[in-house]
């Protein structure tokens, strides 16, 4: 990892972190939108196993904020989802397999370490000290996004979303990574210019990312609580 990437990465606030954990979830019980009923945002195949049927799932406010966002792209661009709600038993599974490969490529670090580090590109299910979390792509209120153009091609993002496990350090997922091109880099920016526009808050450890509703997006926009627990 470069002194600039590493930099980047120490000031980010990782999604298990106390702060965030210690925001309050207050159910809202709002309805959940797929997108295979629609036709305004486009999404991906079923990510990291075949058999997925809830990844094209989310808060109907999620998908009103997301195509309000993508009236808001230039160029003709247009969103297009890799997941959004997720199981906890995938989430468990993502998670362990993460931190096998962390743990594989640090031998000499602690338990604590490698679980922290594992947290930059999954959320637990289950916390350090044994609490059970939220993740919030079980909310139905996290997405992965990326940009496609006019012809449904998949623009210079610098990383696809499906290859994130193997970015060993997590030094190209970051969002403002310096390792990628700056074709890349400017894509990052339009993309995350729209979201913000509109509410969405970004992990800033992947640039495909984004929330609206959950204890990560309260935290940042300062909100008392969450209003998505796990569906």
């Amino acid at each position: 990892m470069t002194s600039a990437n590493a930099h980047i990465q120490q000031d980010i606030l990782l999604i298990a972190d106390p702060k965030i954990l210690a925001i309050p979830v207050h159910e809202n019980h709002e309805e959940l939108v797929d997108l295979r009923s629609q036709n305004i945002i486009a999404f991906g195949s079923s990510p990291e196993v075949p058999n997925n049927t809830d990844y094209t799932k989310m808060r109907k406010q999620v998908y009103d904020k997301l195509v309000e966002a993508q009236a808001l792209l230039p160029n003709g661009l247009k969103f297009r989802i890799y997941e959004a709600l997720r199981s906890l038993s995938l989430q468990e599974r993502l998670f362990k397999d993460r931190f096998e490969i962390v743990k594989k490529s640090n031998p000499a670090w602690s338990h604590e370490d490698i679980f922290k580090e594992t947290t930059r590109l999954v959320s637990p299910v289950v916390n350090i000290d044994g609490t059970r979390n939220v993740p919030p792509h079980s909310t139905g209120a996290a997405i992965d996004i990326y940009l496609i153009d006019g012809k449904g091609q998949v623009v210079d993002m610098g990383i696809r979303t499906e290859d994130w496990i193997l970015d060993e350090d997590g030094s190209i997922s970051v969002t403002d990574s310096t390792k990628i091109s700056a074709e890349a880099q400017a894509n990052r920016k339009i993309m995350g210019d729209a979201l913000s526009k509109v509410g969405f808050v970004n992990y800033k450890t992947e640039y495909w990312h984004w929330s609206y509703g959950d204890r990560y997006w309260a935290y940042y926009k300062e909100q008392p609580f969450a209003f998505y627990g796990s569906v």
